[in-house]
């Protein structure tokens, strides 16, 4: 990764690998999450819900993986004065709108400036060496 980021001329102070993403997130990343969903999921009298139990169930690893990212977040760039990271892109029809903004809610709320970016699968960047 500092090979790459000096073959562009990209100046960086530190490379972190971050090699535990899949572990479980914290209790208190849980009840944040949770808290920014609870009204969008189904309450107990009946209405419709937004986020379905089956769709929390089905998308629960790429929720944690979210969790797991802010904390990490939290832990090394919460002093940047600015953060660019790829934008989770959302398959259509497999998450709802309000799971989709909790994530993103999740991963840039209260912290320094975001920039999502989102491409278009074409490589952006040249290098001649």
């Amino acid at each position: 990764m500092a090979a790459m980021l000096s073959k562009f001329r990209i100046d960086f102070s530190d490379v972190i690998v971050i090699t535990d993403i899949t572990k479980k997130p914290s209790e208190s990343t849980r009840n944040y999450f949770d808290g920014l969903i609870k009204n969008f999921v189904k309450n107990e009298d009946g209405q419709d819900a937004r986020i379905t139990e089956s769709e929390m169930i089905a998308l629960r690893d790429k929720t944690n993986r979210h969790m797991r990212l802010r904390e990490q977040l939290l832990l090394h760039s919460k002093t940047s004065n600015l953060i660019v990271m790829t934008l989770p892109m959302p398959r259509k029809g497999t998450v709802s709108a309000p799971l989709y903004m909790a994530w993103l809610e999740l991963l840039t709320a209260n912290m320094p400036p975001f920039l999502l970016v989102r491409g278009n699968q074409t490589s952006v960047l040249t290098f001649y060496s």
